[in-house]
């Protein structure tokens, strides 16, 4: 990601996905796209957006997803110890990242799914 610039951790097929880039479109930001699924984030990368958005890598999982089940991560700690294997998990398996992820241009970040958080963005 380019610096000052505006990027969202996109899945079309999701609605809260969706939901953000239109709401990001009606508020005039300009951004990038980045199919995180088909581009997925690496170990670093997710260690930066973390560091953005005040985060462990526990907060952003889905950890309903059925490849969260298989790994067992309901029983994974959740300590300093263990964020390294988390985020790990996380580049492995890109699916089990929240989505929206939005990366603002002041270098924030923000979980876009609640309308409050969508206000956030402008």
């Amino acid at each position: 990601m380019t610096a000052g610039q505006t990027e969202i951790w996109h899945n079309p097929r999701c609605t809260k996905s969706r939901d953000a880039t239109a709401h990001l479109d009606e508020a005039g930001i300009e951004y990038t796209v980045r199919r995180y699924l088909d581009d997925p984030p690496t170990a670093d990368e997710l260690r930066d957006v973390l560091a953005r958005l005040g985060a462990q890598p526990w907060d952003i999982t889905r950890t309903g997803e059925q490849i969260a089940k298989d790994l067992g991560m309901a029983e994974w700690g959740r300590t300093p110890a263990d964020r390294d294997r988390w985020i790990e998990a996380l580049a492995a398996n890109p699916k089990l990242i929240q989505r929206p992820i939005v990366l603002t241009a002041d270098g924030t970040a923000v979980v876009a799914r609640s309308e409050e958080a969508l206000r956030s963005l402008g």
